[in-house]
């Protein structure tokens, strides 16, 4: 590969990333309804890209998977109530119904995206937006480092069968990056010192994350989720990694504390 051809669609990417950070960090920022807003509708796209992905019986059919997770996601924040919570396992299964390739496949993602989008409104809700930021930087900024190290060091794949670009070099950079991001909040945001280990730990499930969705993506025989974001494919393509992370944490919670910082 030539190095023209390398950074062919940076360009691209960086506008796109930007547009994304503005009207990402503008919904975080503000929490609340934006937030809330925000999140359903991104859920929506994504679980509309998946259910693509899964070969949905139609254009309708994925039309609807991804306005229910829309719905389900909205009316579970609004009401507050844990009863509720089952709401977020109405879009995996009805849309399971809906596909015709891949159902458990499709019912376990579903499940993630719906989880994400709760996971962060909750987290800025009942942490606060320093937690909220730690996340996303985390996630960005492992997932950038990664993106510059593999394709300016290369050598040894990750795992090529499923995800044939991501090396072991940009694997440890976006760890690398992640716990400098942890050591950060620590010393200015007066995190616990114990971040600087769990992030790592945060930026390998965003790489899991990332991982899962080229798999899907393989198995459907496609290269992006969909052409939503120009230079980064879908959304499932830029949010796969948040995906990861947010599970992570929500799976973590149940088992140990999570860092409180706001």
């Amino acid at each position: 590969m030539s190095a023209a051809s390398k950074w062919d669609d940076l360009a691209r990417r960086l506008i796109s990333a930007a547009a994304l950070a503005v009207i990402g960090l503008s919904a975080v920022s503000a929490g609340g309804g934006a937030l809330t807003l925000l999140a359903g509708i991104a859920v929506g796209l994504m679980i509309w890209e998946l259910a693509r992905l899964c070969d949905a019986s139609g254009p309708r059919a994925a039309v609807w998977a991804g306005g229910l997770a829309v719905i389900s996601l909205w009316l579970v924040i609004v009401q507050h109530a844990p009863l509720w919570l089952a709401l977020l396992a109405l879009p995996p299964l009805v849309g399971a119904v809906l596909v015709r390739r891949d159902r458990a496949v499709f019912v376990v993602y579903a499940g993630a995206v719906m989880a994400t989008g709760y996971g962060i409104v909750a987290f800025r809700e009942a942490i606060g937006l320093g937690f909220v930021g730690w996340v996303l930087a985390v996630v960005v900024i492992s997932d950038v480092l990664g993106y510059f190290a593999g394709r300016l060091i290369g050598g040894p794949k990750f795992w090529p069968r499923v995800s044939p670009k991501k090396t072991w070099s940009g694997t440890v950079a976006g760890w690398a990056g992640a716990a400098l991001v942890g050591l950060g909040f620590v010393l200015w945001v007066g995190a616990p010192g114990w971040l600087v280990a769990l992030s790592p730990l945060l930026a390998f499930a965003a790489q899991l994350g990332d991982i899962g969705e080229s798999a899907i993506k393989r198995r459907a025989g496609v290269k992006d989720a969909s052409a939503l974001l120009p230079g980064h494919g879908g959304l499932l393509d830029r949010f796969d990694g948040l995906i990861g992370a947010v599970v992570f944490l929500l799976l973590w919670a149940h088992l140990m504390p999570l860092p409180l910082f706001g």
